[in-house]
C-alpha cells in the first residue's frame, strides 16, 4: 500500500507532484491529486511527489512531511563541498578504538537515500565487533596463503604473494589496521550492481569524512573476497545472489591532514556535433 494522502487545507493544486512523478501515476481525482487507480504497482519509492510538495500537504508510506529536513539553509555551499572533495583522503592508518555504534548506524541510515537503478536493493555488511574484525582478517590472509601454497591464485593475482610476506612481517597491507569494514552489495538482476554499491560507498566516504572519520577505498580486500575467497560472502552472510560492488574501510584516522590536494589536470573532453 502506498498510503498516498493529500491535506487539502495545505494543497494549493499547484500540480507539481503530478509533473514530477517519473512514472506518471498522480492525477486529479478530481480535485487533489491522487495515485490513478490500478497504477499503484508503478510506483518506483522515489518519494518525488512528497518532496516537491512545498507546503507539505502530501504523504506517502505513512510518512509525515514535518519529520523531513527542510533544504533551504542547510544544504553545505560550493566552496564547502569543494573542500570536502579536494579535502578527502585514503586514510591508512587508523585509531585502534572503534567507531560507536550509533553513529555507524546513523551514516548507514542517510548513505540509504543515496541513488540506485532499483531503490532500496542495496544491502550493506558492516562489522562493528573487533573480534569479528580480527578473525575476517585472519580468514582472509589464511584464504590468500591457501591460494598460494595450492598454486590456485586467479592469473594476475600474482602479487599477493609479497602481500602474504608483509603480513606475516606484520605489516597489514589489506586492511591497514582499520576497526571497520563496510563491503555494499545488491543483487544480481538489479540493472547496474557494482555501479550502485560504488556510488553509496562514494557517498558514505564523503559522509564520514564531514563528521571527522577516515575511509580508504580496499581494493585489495575486494579482490581478495571476490576472486580468491569466493566463500568469504557466506561467511559474511552474503546472499550467493548478491554482487560485491566494493570494500571500504573506515574508522578514527590517526593522521591529520591540514589542506587540499591541488590536482588541475582534468582529462576534459567537451562534444560538439555538427552538421
Amino acid at each position: 500500500m502506498l498510503n498516498f494522502l493529500v491535506d487539502q487545507e495545505k494543497c494549493t493544486k499547484c500540480e507539481d507532484c503530478i509533473k514530477d512523478c517519473p512514472v506518471g501515476i498522480i492525477a486529479f481525482s478530481p480535485e487533489y491529486p491522487d495515485i490513478i487507480e490500478g497504477k499503484e504497482d508503478e510506483c518506483i519509492s522515489c518519494q518525488h511527489c512528497f518532496t516537491i510538495c512545498e507546503p507539505g500537504a502530501i504523504s506517502i508510506f505513512g510518512l509525515n512531511p514535518d519529520e523531513s529536513m527542510p533544504l533551504k539553509g542547510n544544504l553545505p555551499n560550493g566552496k564547502q563541498m569543494e573542500c570536502l572533495i579536494k579535502g578527502r583522503r585514503s586514510i591508512r592508518h587508523y585509531e585502534m578504538e572503534p567507531v560507536d555504534s550509533n553513529t555507524i548506524s546513523h551514516l548507514l541510515k542517510v548513505v540509504a537515500n543515496g541513488p540506485t537503478s532499483m531503490n532500496d536493493q542495496l544491502l550493506f555488511t558492516v562489522i562493528e565487533d573487533q573480534e569479528t574484525m580480527k578473525k575476517v582478517r585472519d580468514d582472509v590472509m589464511e584464504g590468500i596463503r591457501e591460494a598460494i601454497v595450492t598454486s590456485n591464485l586467479p592469473p594476475g593475482s600474482e602479487f599477493f604473494d609479497s602481500i602474504l610476506n608483509a603480513w606475516d612481517n606484520g605489516q597489514d597491507v589489506v586492511f591497514r589496521h582499520a576497526p571497520h569494514i563496510l563491503i555494499v552489495s545488491s543483487p544480481d538482476y538489479v540493472p547496474s550492481p557494482e555501479p550502485d554499491a560504488v556510488i553509496a560507498l562514494s557517498y558514505f566516504e564523503l559522509l564520514a569524512q564531514s563528521v571527522g572519520l577516515g575511509t580508504t577505498w580496499c581494493n585489495l580486500a575486494e579482490w581478495a573476497v571476490a576472486s580468491i575467497i569466493p566463500d568469504m560472502k557466506r561467511k559474511l552472510n552474503i546472499p550467493d545472489s548478491h554482487i560485491i560492488g566494493y570494500i571500504m574501510l573506515f574508522g578514527k584516522p590517526a593522521v591529520t591532514y591540514y589542506r587540499t590536494v591541488q590536482r588541475n589536470n582534468v582529462k576534459l573532453n567537451r562534444v560538439v556535433w555538427t552538421d
